[in-house]
């Protein structure tokens, strides 16, 4: 009895505890929004919209649901610029491509790419997409050299093509096994990932860097604290022992004297125009930051071209016949492909444009405004989050009609100018793209020419963690062609 009394009064002061910050937050909303509207230095209004509850703004409304639907929601009831309050930031979404260009190209000194600390913590402040101005474009531009020029990607082709046969040989063993698609196109891209930053890495050392990346990766998008044990956490201390397990292996080349052409050799061999040379940290967290943005972006995009493949017998039987003219230009399978060939894959590559398009794996992307900016009548106030949304652009039949159909056609005419940005646009635009889309060309290849496959279990659904990837990450069966059961 005593306890239910206690238990009582502990509710009702949390609950007049609660009220009373809710009614200061209220307030607090209310003065600043007064300012942003009413000040004389700021004759632009803000966009239509809402700001949500008072500190959680509309969190909850859009991780509660199809992150999709409640962007078109919002786009269709305020139109293609509006503002909302996400994960403690009040932000402008804009869904339009002439706004996509005007904050990532022709305005893009306005305002500077942002993530939260607690990421930053995780993957590195040094890395490359954390960064802006000279440091930025001199190290976007040693990037770009090591990973997507064709003189690095076509010395690449065949390293890939052995890690794709592996990958897809260790998914058909054993007919009755079932694999989760993802987590398999996962370990494939981090594998690619590994090869275009070390080249032909020490098993050791790659299997240790594979267990804490893997730790990382999974502390990534959970709730930041401070407490042992949580997943952020054991996330850090992965960080920190990936930093010297990075040390060990830079100093082991320094030591040895080994020059590579792959990009820690590029990063090693940096110098700018005083002389200066990278930091050890600065390398580790280029390297990180790579790692990350080469595995779950990739996966998730071949996870879904499998999808697509299998739910359509008629473009799969098209893709199969364009890849076996490769098939049979290579002896059966028993020359490698060449860099040619990854070129001339016209209908493969629309498939791939289009996977890209109808998935959306990078939904968005995160700006802030470094003075206060006026938009197309509209202020965008400095500290502002800015949010151009690939996805709605991608989705809107003003530029691709019937925008859920699956239709590769589509990409037979090249799309208008900045409506398809599926690695972003400007400066800050995906610098591994070419290589991704190799990875994917080769794996494509052998896994229709040599394999067949069947999802198991429910075939509909998308989950978000955060990328979308078909639910259960697409279960699946695996056959060498020679042995497939049916």
């Amino acid at each position: 009895m005593e306890i239910n009394i206690v238990a009582s009064i502990l509710t009702y002061i949390t609950f007049l505890f609660l009220t009373i910050i809710a009614s200061l937050l209220s307030y607090y909303y209310f003065i600043i929004y007064q300012n942003y509207t009413k000040s004389k230095h700021r004759p632009y209004k803000l966009p239509p919209g809402s700001l949500g509850w008072p500190c959680i703004g509309e969190t909850l409304q859009l991780y509660s649901q199809d992150p999709n639907v409640f962007f078109s929601t919002k786009q269709k009831r305020y139109g293609e610029i509006f503002k909302t309050h996400i994960l403690g930031c009040p932000s402008v979404m804009l869904a339009s491509p002439e706004a996509a260009k005007f904050v990532l190209v022709t305005h893009s000194h306005l305002f500077k790419p942002t993530y939260p600390k607690s990421k930053e913590k995780l993957i590195g402040p040094s890395a490359l997409f954390f960064q802006q101005g000279e440091y930025h474009a001199r190290l976007r531009k040693l990037i770009l050299s090591s990973l997507t020029s064709p003189n690095s990607l076509q010395k690449r082709v065949a390293d890939v093509e052995a890690l794709a046969i592996s990958a897809l040989e260790s998914w058909a063993r054993g007919e009755e096994k079932v694999i989760n698609t993802f987590h398999e196109m996962k370990k494939y891209s981090f594998d690619v990932g590994i090869l275009a930053i070390f080249g032909q890495l020490d098993a050791n050392y790659r299997e240790q860097l594979k267990e804490n990346y893997c730790i990382v990766n999974k502390g990534y998008n959970s709730f930041p604290n401070s407490v042992p044990g949580t997943a952020y956490q054991k996330a850090l201390l992965a960080r920190k022992r990936l930093k010297q397990i990075l040390s060990d292996i830079i100093y082991e080349r320094e030591e040895k004297k080994i020059v590579e052409k792959d990009l820690l050799g590029h990063l090693l061999n940096f110098k700018d125009e005083k002389g200066q040379t990278l930091t050890k940290d600065q390398i580790s967290d280029n390297i990180i930051g790579v790692l990350f943005a080469a595995q779950d972006t990739t996966a998730s995009v071949l996870t879904w071209i499998l999808k697509y493949l299998h739910d359509d017998q008629k473009l799969l039987d098209a893709v199969k016949a364009e890849q076996k003219t490769i098939l049979e230009e290579n002896d059966g399978g028993r020359k490698p492909m060449t860099w040619a060939q990854t070129r001339n894959m016209p209908l493969t590559h629309r498939v791939m444009l289009e996977s890209l398009r109808m998935a959306s794996i990078i939904s968005f992307t995160f700006r802030e405004a470094v003075t206060d900016v006026e938009y197309n009548g509209y202020l965008i106030p400095k500290g502002w989050k800015v949010m151009p949304l690939f996805r709605n652009i991608h989705h809107n039949p003003e530029f691709f009609s019937d925008p859920q159909n699956f239709d590769p056609s589509r990409f037979e005419v090249s799309p208008k100018v900045n409506t398809f940005m599926p690695f972003g646009n400007g400066v800050h635009s995906c610098p591994g793209n070419e290589l991704a889309k190799l990875e994917m060309l080769i794996l494509i290849h052998h896994l229709v020419t040599k394999f067949r496959w069947e999802v198991v279990g429910s075939q509909s659904g998308i989950q978000y963690g955060p990328f979308p990837v078909p639910q259960n990450g697409l279960p699946a069966r695996f056959w060498k062609e020679s042995s497939d059961p049916k």
